[in-house]
């Protein structure tokens, strides 16, 4: 098979995105795109070791065969290198500054701003103005976490939630994993898995505890009682929302690890197990073993979805769990750390960062929009494919996430071809992503505003500044 280039899988994206235009992206949703598929298709074969085993994460056996060149066929040939390299000259560089110098001095951007457009085929960065000043960055800080994540775990790693048994199955413990996406349904078939094991020893009633030890540290992120993120803990269900259908900001409950549990208590009753008392907050009792599990979906899917919605809860667990694979303390400071570490390793500027939580919630939190147009550019390049839901993850658009909203204007240029992840915090408006110019090539951007008076007009000129990249 002829090696894609980054252009073409890059490109392919977000013009597939256009081309899946209303029911048929709204149907299939965000991360179950032809383009996500070919996409994390291409990762699997180029991340296999020539035993063909995957060299990192769950092998879950054989990959099945690329499919990205069907999928991007719509996009007939690619431009030669020469016409490459043309696009990016002085000429183009000229272009760009002619086009952004005015719409980045539009009044909606506030006081501050920082901007950086970066060729991804090349990694040229093609324009720049304060793009090495530190600058709350908002939720475009989770681009970072997802990159620092990916690149620690693997894209096919999997959270489980356990439940122990003591020797004589008479105590359970349920073990949360840090599972920030488990949902009722899979609680419920943990509880089914449960159930038929302690038939089997014919067990009919027990008592049950439940083990948040997997995180430390404070476990209500600064900004204090917030419905945009539950209290960060290893085990909740349905993020911790008082209703499990409600998206977005909305009310959580006090204790999300205890309600879970008690939503299994409940569960395993319904299954004819009689549990005595209430669930008990504390370890597993000595010797106990493992009963049952479920696992999340992958890490690449879980990246996505995080990405697509801006899920708050999802970066605070994804932060975490990088900071258990470098061995650093499962908390705010300690996942902070841990993600400045791993993005060491991808080789990305990172002066004057500063991660305080996964998120972008916390005000304290410090990047350059030059770091965001490089992790965009790593995450495009065919020796990182592991990265690659960093780019497919972003919300396309008029179409999925965040910017379903946005860009729907029937004249708008931009429609399908930006993909990008929003950020907004009071007096604080940013966007960073790829858009793709009239003759393919793919541009990687972040554009950053502080002390921003109204949102919706910052809004509004950093939606004009994005699509004058597709124009």
């Amino acid at each position: 098979m002829r090696r894609l280039g980054t252009w073409q899988l890059t490109a392919g994206a977000a013009v597939l995105g256009l081309a899946l235009a209303g029911g048929a992206v709204s149907a299939a949703g965000p991360w179950d795109s032809g383009q996500r598929t070919a996409e994390r298709t291409w990762a699997a074969e180029a991340a296999r070791g020539p035993d063909g085993t995957r060299r990192g994460g769950v092998d879950e056996g054989p990959a099945p065969a690329p499919s990205a060149p069907a999928v991007l066929s719509a996009l007939g040939t690619a431009p030669d290198d020469a016409a490459g390299r043309g696009e990016v000259g002085g000429g183009a560089t000229d272009t760009l500054a002619r086009g952004l110098d005015p719409l980045l001095r539009a009044p909606g951007l506030g006081k501050v701003r920082a901007a950086s457009v970066v060729d991804v085929a090349t990694g040229r960065e093609l324009y720049g103005a304060e793009a090495t000043r530190a600058v709350p960055p908002a939720s475009t800080v989770k681009i970072a976490t997802a990159a620092a994540a990916l690149s620690a775990l693997g894209p096919y790693h999997r959270v489980p939630t356990t439940v122990v048994a003591s020797k004589d199955a008479r105590t359970l413990t349920l073990v949360g994993g840090g599972d920030a996406t488990l949902d009722r349904a899979r609680l419920g078939t943990l509880a089914d898995r449960t159930a038929s094991d302690l038939r089997s020893r014919k067990v009919t009633s027990v008592r049950l505890g439940y083990d948040t030890s997997r995180y430390r540290g404070p476990d209500l992120h600064p900004i204090g009682v917030n419905g945009n993120l539950a209290k960060v803990t290893p085990l909740m269900v349905d993020q911790g929302r008082v209703d499990p259908a409600s998206t977005g900001s909305a009310e959580r409950v006090a204790d999300p690890a205890g309600e879970a549990a008690g939503a299994f208590a409940a569960l395993l009753r319904d299954r004819g197990v009689r549990v005595e008392g209430a669930p008990a907050h504390g370890s597993p009792p000595a010797g106990a073993k493992a009963l049952s599990t479920v696992l999340s979906a992958p890490l690449s899917a879980v990246v996505e979805r995080m990405l697509t919605n801006s899920d708050n809860d999802i970066a605070e667990s994804l932060a975490r769990h990088t900071a258990v694979a470098l061995g650093e303390e499962a908390s705010f400071a300690g996942a902070g750390r841990a993600v400045q570490k791993q993005l060491t390793v991808l080789k990305v500027p990172l002066a004057g960062a500063h991660f305080a939580d996964g998120s972008g919630l916390d005000r304290a939190g410090r990047v350059t929009a030059r770091l965001l147009t490089s992790l965009l550019a790593r995450a495009a390049e065919p020796s990182h494919p592991g990265l690659r839901p960093v780019l497919t993850g972003l919300p396309v658009a008029g179409f999925t996430g965040t910017l379903e909203s946005r860009y729907r204007e029937a004249a708008s240029p931009a429609t399908g071809l930006v993909r990008a992840k929003t950020g907004t915090l009071t007096g604080v408006n940013a966007l960073s992503g790829t858009a793709v110019t009239p003759t393919g090539r793919v541009l990687a951007f972040a554009f950053l505003a502080s002390d921003t008076a109204s949102p919706a007009d910052a809004q509004r000129a950093l939606d004009a500044l994005a699509t004058s990249l597709t124009t």
